[in-house]
């Protein structure tokens, strides 16, 4: 019941201006902050984890931003979810478009790194091409069945859950239906390996270069920008990588990370500190939830 009166509420909130949405976001990230707790402390281990150098008073305004940041992707997810395609447009200024019209047409990966905007990717891209991506069950199977309609309700995209693994991605790929992947989380060692991540050791996924070779794969990475107030989005697509993927799985997983942590450091703020990004550690390593 509590889901669905969420969700109800998210469905009112996305008539109103994109301004008054975002002071909601924001009004609401604040409360999060104070009454999050559990939450808070992820969010604060890993920024003193990442950015030991800066002071504590510092780390806490990120934290409090990030909170308004969250708040607001969530709030703002309603207008994509319900509202018509014009007005999400309308909304997104598309910076380096040339690179995804590159790649239009054959296998690609768009690189999707867990920032706040990341659901703006996925519904430009589904506007413009049929895709394929992966997704995780939610706790409430309501939620799930929500969040496959919502995703697939432009055009044609494939959504196939963690547990299905790579076979249907591979199949879709290779029928040029670009995929989706948001890799940048901590999901073990089974299909990667401990890569430093803002110099700590980090379970890192290597599927990204393993499915680029293949599949023969353009990687493009891109992230969305939420900017101040009502202004509305930016969503920049990257040249894709040359030289990739590089026969080492282990040194394309590095790659990886050293370009997330350059955007991190862009707008860190916008990045999704709530998750345990170091829940898993090498034998013997101290242990930091």
């Amino acid at each position: 019941m509590a889901a669905k009166l969420g969700v109800f509420i998210l469905w009112l909130i996305h008539f109103l201006p994109l301004g008054a949405i975002a002071a909601i976001g924001n009004g609401v990230g604040s409360l999060l902050y104070r009454v999050a707790a559990e939450r808070r402390n992820v969010g604060a281990i890993n920024l003193r984890l990442c950015f030991p150098e800066m002071s504590v008073a510092a780390r806490d305004q990120l934290l409090r931003d990030h909170f308004k940041m969250f708040a607001r992707g969530l709030f703002e997810r309603g207008i994509l979810w319900w509202s018509r395609p014009e007005r999400i447009l309308g909304m997104i200024r598309v910076e380096g478009v040339e690179h995804f019209d590159a790649v239009r047409g054959r296998p690609a990966i768009f690189l999707n790194p867990h920032f706040v905007g990341l659901d703006i990717v996925g519904q430009w891209i589904a506007l413009h091409t049929d895709t394929v991506c992966m997704y995780s069950n939610q706790k409430n199977p309501y939620l799930t069945e929500l969040l496959l309609k919502k995703r697939t309700r432009f055009r044609t995209q494939l959504l196939y859950s963690r547990q299905q693994g790579l076979r249907p991605i591979i199949k879709g790929m290779r029928a040029n239906m670009p995929f989706i992947y948001l890799p940048d989380q901590d999901q073990g060692v089974k299909d990667g390996a401990f890569v430093p991540f803002f110099g700590v050791p980090a379970a890192t996924m290597t599927s990204v270069s393993r499915i680029a070779e293949m599949t023969g794969a353009s990687v493009v990475p891109c992230i969305t920008r939420l900017l101040p107030g009502g202004q509305g989005y930016v969503l920049t697509f990257y040249p894709a990588w040359e030289n990739y993927p590089s026969g080492d799985p282990i040194a394309d997983a590095r790659r990886m990370n050293e370009f997330l942590e350059q955007r991190i450091l862009e707008m860190p703020e916008q990045y999704f500190w709530l998750h345990k990004r170091f829940k898993n550690r090498p034998e013997g390593a101290e242990k930091y939830y």
